[in-house]
């Protein structure tokens, strides 16, 4: 797996988090980028997932 990014966004009373992963694709070899906006608490579960 390649590079992970995290931003923290607010929104009002709730918090969010957009994490973004590099994905390689088995099929072709080229890279994807995976976009998730989820609760701070799940991220890591998210970037741990192939």
């Amino acid at each position: 797996m390649a590079k992970k990014s995290v931003a923290t966004l607010q929104t009002g009373s709730k918090r969010l988090t957009k994490a973004i992963k590099m994905v390689k694709s088995p099929k072709t070899g080229a890279y994807t980028f995976v976009e998730s906006i989820m609760s701070p608490e799940r991220v890591n579960e998210f970037l741990s997932k192939k």
